[in-house]
């Protein structure tokens, strides 16, 4: 199959507002939070003695993962029942621990047993990095590791804990902020950590399930995108995805469909394709596609599909080949639909565990991680499941793969992995 990712970048209009150096992964999901690396070259196979380059043990497990940023590697880790929640900073070339800062929290918050504490992954610019604890805060360091500022964005108390990470946007951070009892979108000066705006999202009930009793919440890290010459941020609230105006945070238009039979969950990144945006409902709920653009709700003249039910999905998927390939975290499957229609093209079963890590794409190849810490290679090919590779570190991990620079940045719960072919 050829190698088509020239052709897939060329189709993106991704927004290029964070200033990565060249080979940077700098945020969740990498430069354009697409999941797309701009690399002609990655490992295909390693394995716990095998093209490992280094490994630095970790204090503990996190569902966050690893970015790399101007020569570092940063990843968050959280101790004694995440009453300290700490920012690590690594050499990308030893491994080397360079620098650790800890926020003394000093509370137990509620999680999920398979959710532990620092969930969210930090965002860098090359010269500051920014990371998000919760309840704890937002913090922004500079490379030395000197603190900067930090700013206290509410409680955020739900049974199954945070997840949404920050997103830098020039002179700005974006963060979702939730679940709980209040949820917003907010955007903070960069520099100095001032609020730019706060967009709040209206919540029926209190935060963990709607006024019908069912489960509510969404973990969604927004997506930054530009849609007829003009900049929006997306990001998939409890029943819809809402377009934003990263200059005043209003809400431009809606598309609403999330809501469903077993509740109200939004845990993946929305997936740009082309024109349409795609988005999996969490616990089995509804997923759905909508052309981009237009004013106010565009729900019954915009969403082309929806789909109930689904299998679960946590991690983000990636356009290739004109389809949207999909990680399961309910059946252990990886599935290919059509944007356009929502039509599955195939469904495989990958491995055998499931799939909380985001699929990732580099040298035209496409790459996710099992809970068992399996990192399944295989080819954007929408006719059938063309598997390339299975790389087994014999440790498990929910964390999504980061490229740079020809090298893969792997987090388990015991270890950051720098995995480099020979």
């Amino acid at each position: 199959m050829k190698n088509n990712l020239p052709r897939f970048a060329a189709i993106l209009s991704i927004l290029w507002c964070l200033p990565a150096l060249a080979g940077d992964w700098p945020q969740f999901r990498g430069t354009h939070g697409t999941g797309i690396a701009d690399e002609t070259r990655a490992p295909l196979n390693w394995g716990k003695d095998e093209n490992i380059k280094w490994r630095a043990q970790l204090p503990g497990p996190a569902n966050d993962s690893p970015i790399v940023s101007n020569g570092k590697v940063f990843i968050t880790c959280a101790e004694d029942e995440g009453r300290k929640r700490s920012l690590f900073c690594f050499d990308r070339e030893t491994g080397k621990e360079l620098w650790v800062r800890t926020v003394d929290f000093g509370r137990v918050m509620p999680t999920h047993k398979t959710h532990p504490y620092c969930g969210s992954t930090p965002a860098a610019n090359g010269e500051k990095v920014v990371v998000w604890h919760g309840s704890a805060g937002l913090f922004c360091y500079d490379f030395s590791g000197e603190e900067l500022w930090s700013k206290d964005l509410g409680e955020f108390r739900h049974m199954w804990g945070y997840a949404a990470s920050p997103v830098i946007c020039g002179d700005k951070v974006i963060q979702h902020c939730g679940p709980g009892k209040r949820v917003y979108l907010t955007a903070l000066d960069l520099n100095t950590g001032d609020t730019l705006w706060e967009t709040d999202e209206r919540i029926y009930g209190d935060g963990e399930r709607n006024a019908e009793g069912h489960y509510t919440g969404a973990w969604s890290t927004p997506v930054i995108t530009e849609i007829d010459g003009v900049d929006r941020i997306l990001c998939a609230m409890n029943t819809r995805v809402s377009g934003y105006d990263p200059e005043t945070g209003k809400i431009v238009w809606s598309c609403y469909g999330l809501k469903g039979r077993k509740g109200e969950l939004a845990y993946s990144s929305p997936v740009i394709a082309d024109g349409v945006c795609v988005q999996v409902g969490g616990f089995g709920g509804p997923s759905i596609g909508f052309t981009l653009g237009g004013r106010g709700d565009i729900t019954e003249k915009q969403r082309l599909w929806r789909t109930e039910p689904n299998p679960q999905s946590i991690g983000s998927g990636v356009y290739a080949a004109g389809h949207v390939f999909l990680p399961d975290a309910g059946q252990g499957t990886i599935r290919c639909l059509d944007p356009k229609t929502g039509e599955e093209t195939w469904r495989e079963k990958s491995r055998g565990p499931n799939h909380w890590g985001s699929i990732v794409m580099a040298a035209g190849r496409l790459y996710v991680t099992n809970q068992s810490g399996e990192t399944i290679v295989f080819a954007p090919n929408p006719e059938r499941f063309e598997k390339l590779a299975v790389n087994a570190l014999g440790e498990e991990s929910n964390s999504t793969p980061a490229i740079s620079d020809g090298e893969i940045f792997l987090r388990t719960f015991e270890a950051l992995y720098c995995v480099a072919e020979k």
